[in-house]
This record gives C-alpha cells, structure tokens and sequence, in this order.
C-alpha cells in the first residue's frame, strides 16, 4: 500500500485548516479524516469549531461529531480506528486528506503511539489525592520541574493528562518526555505533512475573534447544556472549562470570555511548540496561494 498516500495538514488553532483541507480534498477528489481530539463529539459543537453543514456537505469528512462526551473514547482507540478507516479508504483512494491541531493524535496516526513504561497504579492513585487536597497548580510545578518539555507541551489544565506525565516521570525516574518518538512504528503508506504558520500577533488576532464569533453563535448557551457533565474528560477544554467557572460565581462572563482567549493563544503556542519538533513538516504561510501547495504535494504525491 505504499503507493497510497496521507496528506496531514496541521497548525495552530484559527489559521484556516479546515478551508486548505477541503480545497486539497475537491483537488485530489477524496475524503477528509478529522483528527481533532474535541471534534470527535457530538454535542460539542460551537466550541470546538466543527465544519459548518456546507464545509461538511463539500466534502465527505470523518470522525467529526461521531461520539458522545458520556462514551470513554482514547488515543489509542483513534488511533486503531482511523488505521482501519484508511486500510478502507485507500481501497478506493490514492490519497487521502487528514487535518486537525491535535499533534498526540496527529501522531498516532502516522507514527503511532509511544511505549511507556509500566508504573504502580498507586501513583496515580496518590497523584489524584494530591490533586483533590493540593489543587492543580501544585501538580503542575512539579511537572516543570520533573520534566519541563512536557511541561510547556501538554495541556497544563487537563488534569488527565497532567497526571499521566507526572505517573511516568515519579515511576519511572525518567521524563515523560523522554519516551516521546522513541517507537515508532511502520505505516504501509505514504505520509506528507504540511503545516500552515503565520506571525504570532496575526495567530493570536485570529484567536479572539473566533472567540468573539463562537459567544455570539451562542456558546454560553451551549456550555450551559453540558454543566452537568463538567467532570467529563471531553470538557476539560478551554472553552467550556472557563464558562463553567462562570456558572459557578467565580468569575463574571466578562472575565471568562478573556480567560477563553488567553488559554485558547497558550493553546496555540503549545501547539506549535508540538509541531515545531516533527521536522517531516513542511510549512507553508497562511498568506500562500493554494495552486502552490497543491504543486508541490503533486510533486510528493507522484515524484
């Protein structure tokens, strides 16, 4: 199957994958795979930018509002599922287009997920003590101090992944980091990466006026549907995190919306901090006209 080939488009947030995405696939005449790791849900919709029903309707997309928040649904579960859509997409395609800011998803994909080894459950067990008595920002200084890579690359405010990190890093003495692209594994087609930049001030401008634009389409309202389900893994996202902060009188809405677009730009700084390591990408600026990427993955497509 190495004749087949995985186009993956990446970036920080708000730069405009989900447009090039669409272009590349009407150009190639395929599918698109999302490998957004708060897409995935069904009734997260304003908040995590899900493709409007024209952007849906131009191109036949997967993996995007497929599951609820209730259902436990994994790296390591992607991962296996969107191999398996490949193996049936590639019947029928010479290329396919995935898209998506998630990098350890964006990883499992074409390189698969790294080993770690393994660690005494009690660890965990004490980290979420500690968690629960100390708070987050505790957890998260030891963290920088165990292990600053991860630190400035991981979701600081994903309690699950945070204390994954921390898990690794106490049992196993080393870093978290230090496991990270040891393993990778063999993938029976072609990978081409391309990444979308722009100036950090243009990054961050688009930034707060996806936020503006999402409060206005009615996120608070849409945060306010799931505050029931605020312990859920799935909505340990910046967006809703911040409002359910709000609906808790710790916060006024004003605040939030700010805190929303100061963590949505860490977001995005983490992001390329990912993506900044994989030296298989090749970058493009936002500004680039579409005829040029399309040359130059032709080229790679058919050398």
């Amino acid at each position: 199957m190495k004749s087949k080939t995985l186009i993956t488009i990446v970036g920080p947030t708000g730069i405009g994958k989900t447009r090039l995405s669409i272009l590349l696939a009407q150009a190639f005449q395929t599918e698109i795979i999302s490998c957004d790791s708060r897409q995935f849900y069904k009734e997260m919709t304003i908040g995590t930018a899900v493709p409007s029903e024209e952007e849906l309707k131009a191109v036949k997309h997967h993996f995007i509002q497929n599951r609820s928040i209730l259902e436990d649904y994994s790296v390591g579960a992607f991962e296996r599922d969107a191999i398996h859509l490949l193996s049936e997409l590639f019947v029928t395609y010479d290329t396919v287009i995935m898209v998506g800011g998630s990098g350890l998803y964006v990883d499992a994909v074409t390189k698969g997920l790294d080993e770690f080894p393994k660690t005494d459950p009690g660890i965990r067990t004490m980290l979420n003590t500690r968690l629960e008595n100390e708070g987050i920002a505790t957890l998260q200084e030891e963290l920088k101090k165990l292990d600053p890579k991860s630190y400035d690359r991981i979701d600081l405010e994903n309690k699950q992944r945070l204390i994954r990190a921390l898990e690794i890093c106490i049992g196993s003495g080393k870093p978290f980091s230090h496991f990270i692209g040891i393993s990778k594994k063999q993938r029976p087609f072609q990978n081409i990466k391309i990444g979308i930049s722009a100036d950090r001030e243009v990054v961050y401008d688009r930034i707060n006026q996806r936020v503006d634009a999402m409060i206005k389409s009615g996120l608070v309202d849409e945060a306010r549907g799931l505050y029931q389900h605020r312990h859920l893994n799935a909505l340990q996202t910046v967006g809703y995190r911040e409002l359910f902060e709000y609906f808790d009188g710790k916060i006024n809405l004003e605040f939030a919306i700010e805190e929303i677009k100061k963590n949505t730009r860490r977001f995005a700084k983490r992001q390329g901090t990912w993506f900044r390591r994989d030296k298989d990408i090749t970058w493009f600026d936002h500004t680039t006209d579409i005829s040029q990427i399309k040359d130059f993955l032709s080229i790679k497509v058919n050398p």
